[in-house]
């Protein structure tokens, strides 16, 4: 009967404790979802053209897209052209950037348009994306 009661104990004492490794994971979880950056996209595929003298713009708030068939797209939806300036000045706060991609095939016409009414309706950090290519 003795030995029973002692068998009994040990079993309770060789259970694995997994609240500590619960908490392990889930500062790990929380420490990932708050140093990850998010990349801002535009909604739709766009092939840009390349440059040389391409640079970063980390400071864009909204992406504005010009398919090869001149449809434009702002922060992932279908927007009227004509309607451009007004959307993109409801999304922009003070100092922040815009950013134009424009597909390779699309008209130069519609990006200056585009460009325009942006600048009208008050937004004047406009730059307009590229690919970085290579010197020479």
């Amino acid at each position: 009967m003795r030995r029973r009661r002692l068998q009994d104990v040990n079993d309770d004492a060789q259970e694995i404790n997994l609240t500590p490794m619960l908490d392990v994971v889930f500062i790990m979880l929380i420490f990932f979802i708050v140093t990850t950056s998010f990349i801002k996209e535009s909604g739709v595929e766009i092939e840009r053209p390349e440059s040389s003298a391409a640079t970063a713009r980390p400071d864009a708030q909204v992406m504005v897209a010009i398919t090869a068939e001149n449809a434009v797209w702002v922060d992932g939806q279908p927007v009227d052209s004509h309607r451009v300036g007004n959307e993109v000045a409801s999304l922009v706060s003070d100092g922040g950037g815009v950013v134009i991609q424009a597909d390779r095939q699309s008209s130069t016409g519609q990006l200056i348009e585009v460009m325009d009414a942006i600048r009208e309706a008050g937004v004047d950090n406009v730059a307009v994306a590229a690919n970085r290519g290579t010197d020479g």
